[in-house]
């Protein structure tokens, strides 16, 4: 798997949780959930905060030009208090990141070229770009799950979100399309 790949079943996953969250409860969104949370108490506080990541590292760190740095989207990362927000709002800036994403992994970046975590500081560690696309999709995967996990706690039934309902693997055929996939099912 790749990172390309990997991205566009993010895109697919997210837009299906997108669309789920909007039919909720608008107070069920807002709703603290999180008691403990210092920044993320709600369903809200996570959907934005995945975008805000990814904004941050891809387009702030990695490309120079961060969405929520053009003063479109105004708010406060570090403690988002989503619940003032209306949702389409939170979508509609995950859209633009999304699209800004996409269209940069469509121009095929080196995958190889270092970046540091800190621009403005000389001793930060380096990582490749890869490395930090990684990063942000395993972050939002994170956070997606508790996401499903609070729509849960509220009584509902989150969507499916597992990879392969989004990208189906092909099969080689030189294997016949047996099973054995390494998870102990054999074929018959």
């Amino acid at each position: 798997m790749n990172v390309r790949e990997y991205y566009a079943y993010l895109c697919a996953s997210r837009e299906q949780l997108w669309n789920f969250v909007r039919a909720l409860p608008a107070e069920d969104l807002n709703r603290t959930t999180i008691d403990t949370g210092e920044r993320f108490r709600n369903i809200k506080d996570l959907l934005l905060h995945t975008i805000d990541v990814e904004d941050h590292w891809v387009h702030g760190v990695a490309r120079g030009d961060g969405v929520q740095n053009e003063g479109k989207y105004p708010h406060d990362w570090v403690k988002p208090q989503a619940e003032q927000y209306d949702l389409n709002w939170i979508i509609e800036y995950g859209r633009e990141v999304t699209r800004r994403t996409s269209d940069f992994l469509k121009g095929n970046p080196n995958l190889n070229r270092p970046l540091k975590l800190i621009q403005d500081d000389p001793g930060s560690e380096t990582v490749t770009l890869e490395q930090l696309l990684w990063h942000v999709m395993t972050h939002e995967v994170r956070h997606t799950a508790q996401v499903a996990l609070l729509i849960r706690q509220l009584g509902h039934t989150p969507p499916w979100l597992d990879y392969l309902r989004f990208m189906r693997p092909e099969v080689p055929a030189e294997t016949g399309g047996g099973t054995d996939i390494g998870d102990g099912i054999e074929d018959e």
